[in-house]
Formats: structure tokens, sequence, C-alpha cells
């Protein structure tokens, strides 16, 4: 049996795991217990009782976090030469369009997201076996293939992000970092939650939202009170 160390007794002295919490007590709660030296991601998962294998309810969708992500984003702008100036503008960590598409042919991907414009997709489709895998993909739906393309890189680069269900029907993102405070994680954590629960699909039978928990990077998870929270409590 392996021993229990310092930092797990305070933490077992601090929650009940078993117990569920409102979520402004859960995000409080989740500072108690995270004893790393470094700034931990914050993440949310909330089960849905959907069935993703289902094209009408395949939950996705796309939010923008009132007080950011809190870790540096890079982008790359895949553009025409007229749009370059445009998207460095706004923040883009890089922009081009054949020189990032040779280097991405070359193994190159460290970037954090991907924007282009309508125009390049035909070039960036290519790319598909190489950035699918990674989420690196452009996609219409979450706002990262436009025209407007300066306003896509300053989104991102402010907290915007995109979430999906899983196969196994759960919906799983990192939403600040434990450095925010309390009231910063309630407000992204919120923001979350009321765009999965708008995304109910209409044809869906039983609970739609079935269970919520806050964890960081290597802490326990927190359970959340989420019928509490869509009723209006805090």
């Amino acid at each position: 049996m392996s021993k229990v160390t310092k930092n797990q007794k305070a933490v077992m002295a601090k929650f009940d795991h078993t117990q569920v919490y409102p979520l402004a007590q859960a995000c409080a709660l989740l500072k108690d217990i995270t004893y790393t030296k470094f700034d931990a991601t914050v993440e949310l998962s909330v089960n849905l009782g959907v069935d993703p294998r289902k094209a009408n309810q395949m939950i996705r969708g796309v939010v923008t976090l009132p007080n950011g992500t809190g870790k540096v984003v890079r982008v790359l702008a895949l553009c025409t030469p007229d749009k370059v100036d445009e998207a460095k503008a706004a923040g883009a960590d890089y922009a081009g369009l054949d020189e990032y598409i040779e280097k991405i042919k070359g193994g190159w991907t460290d970037i954090d997201v991907i924007v282009c414009t309508p125009s390049v997709m035909a070039k960036v489709g290519a790319l598909g076996k190489i950035l699918g895998p990674r989420g690196l993909m452009p996609n219409p739906k979450t706002g990262t293939v436009t025209m407007e393309i300066g306003n896509a890189v300053k989104e991102v680069k402010g907290g915007k992000i995109d979430f999906k269900v899983d196969k196994t029907g759960i919906v799983h993102t990192g939403i600040g970092k434990v450095s925010f405070t309390p009231e910063q994680i309630y407000q992204n954590a919120a923001e979350v939650l009321n765009a999965i629960s708008k995304l109910k699909p209409q044809a869906l039978k039983g609970t739609y939202m079935k269970s919520c928990a806050l964890a960081t990077t290597m802490s326990p998870g927190v359970k959340v009170d989420l019928k509490a929270f869509l009723n209006g409590a805090e």
C-alpha cells in the first residue's frame, strides 16, 4: 500500500470526494487542494447524456472565456499576402502561406491554433493527416476559417476556445489557471456550462447534462452541483 503524502493528507482534510459542491464553492476549494509548484490548468469535465455516434447529438461549440485561458496561445494565420499585415497587427505569432505549408509538411506543429481564409482551404486541407490528429485543423464552425482574419486572431488570443464531446459523451476542456481568483474561475466555468446547456439536442430524451467536475492538472476532481447551477444558484 502506497504511503499517503503530507499534501494528500491536507487535501483529504479539506474536502469530501463523495460530496457535491455548489459551483462557486468548488472553484474556491479547488485552489485550496492544489499544491503544485507550477501554475496548474483548471479543467472542467461535463458528462452528457448524448450518443456522439449520432450526428444530431454531436455537441460542439465555441465560447470566449471572460478571463481568458491564462496561457500564451501561439497562433498561425495561413493567408494570402494581402492579409498578412492584418493578421500580424492582430497579434498572430506567424502569418503567411506557402512557407508555413512546407514547414508543416516537414513536421513543424509548434503552434496552438491555426486560422485561415476560405481561399487557402484547398492547400490547408491537404495537411489534414498532420493537423487533424493534433486538433489544429481550421474549421468554419469554430470561426477559424474566415475572411475576418484579424478578428479571428484577436478572439483566439483573447480567450476564445472550442469544445467538443468525446466518444464517451464527455466534454473536457481547460478553463483557466489555478492562479486565477475563485471568481475568475467561476465566471469562466459558468460561461462554458451555459454554452453547453444551450446546445441541447431537441430530439434528446432523458437527462442532457448528467454530472460535472472541476480539477486542476494534479488535483482530485471536485464534483459540482450541476442541477443547482442550472436552476440559477451559484
